[in-house]
């Protein structure tokens, strides 16, 4: 989980809202689906995507150039991340419980 800046949090959304189309090519290209972000109402972001594809394709995006300079486009936004982005805080989670 990430924390957003209160005084980010509605620019925040809005880029959220026109994502470059390059970073969204990138995404799919590294099999991401059904990528939501969250956010809570203090400015905490839970992540998730689904994917089939090993754990490697999915952290290669982190060596895509443009995925590079979004990140860095985003990072002044959030609260004591560091060099930490996005994919290096991927966790895989174990489905215990499901229904439709």
């Amino acid at each position: 989980m990430f924390k957003i800046k209160e005084e980010h949090k509605e620019e925040y959304k809005k880029h959220h809202q026109n994502v470059w189309p390059e970073v969204l090519n990138v995404i799919r290209r590294n099999g991401r689906k059904n990528y939501s972000i969250f956010m809570t109402p203090e400015g905490f972001l839970f992540g998730y995507f689904e994917t089939l594809d090993r754990i490697e394709k999915i952290l290669s995006i982190e060596d895509q150039e443009i995925n590079k300079k979004w990140q860095d486009f985003m990072a002044p936004y959030f609260e004591n991340i560091g060099n930490n982005y996005a994919e290096k805080r991927i966790v895989t989670l174990e489905e215990v419980f499901h229904t439709d």
